[in-house]
């Protein structure tokens, strides 16, 4: 699970630092509560600026410098990878592991919250009788995964707990003995 919550993190914060990976974390940042004042532009002013995965539109990417998308971005990224490496520590140093897995716990937490704060998580009403919940758009699809993710990090941080529990066990143990 360690080694799996790595990979995960690592790619998809190694990712954040291009443009289009950027652009696209925009929708959900935007709208967030917790996450919100880290850009300089108020949603929806970001509609007006989305670029499609791939796509290199000038206007926009100047748009997303001004509004502090790259900068956020390329520190959020960090953050993953930070978590991911604390996570994987784990299997040789117990309280690093409680900590990363309590990280990956946590930002899942607030991912998974971009379910009720972003409308772009649901399928819109474009005539359709299959949208909004529990429709999830391609957005919802990947923000709902993130369960998995929190339950690695509980089940990480829950066995680094208890080797550090049976660690400060042996050693009273033997203070006494």
């Amino acid at each position: 699970m360690r080694i799996a919550i790595f990979i995960v993190m690592a790619w998809i914060g190694g990712l954040k630092a291009f443009q289009y990976e950027a652009d696209g974390i925009v929708p959900f940042v935007a709208n967030s509560p917790v996450m919100s004042f880290f850009l300089h532009e108020k949603s929806p002013e970001y509609k007006k600026y989305k670029n499609k995965e791939g796509e290199v539109v000038e206007k926009n990417i100047q748009w997303h410098e001004k509004n502090g998308t790259y900068v956020f971005s390329y520190a959020l990224g960090t953050v993953i990878v930070v978590i991911g490496l604390l996570t994987l520590t784990g299997t040789a140093n117990a309280r690093l592991g409680v900590i990363g897995g309590l990280l990956t716990f946590g930002m899942s937490l607030v991912t998974l919250s971009f379910l009720i704060t972003t409308p772009e998580t649901w399928v819109p009403d474009l005539g359709s009788a299959e949208h909004g919940f529990p429709y999830l758009s391609a957005a919802g699809r990947l923000v709902i995964k993130d369960i998995i993710m929190m339950a690695g990090g509980l089940l990480c941080a829950s066995d680094s707990a208890a080797q550090v529990l049976r660690s400060a066990a042996r050693k009273k143990a033997a203070l006494v003995g």
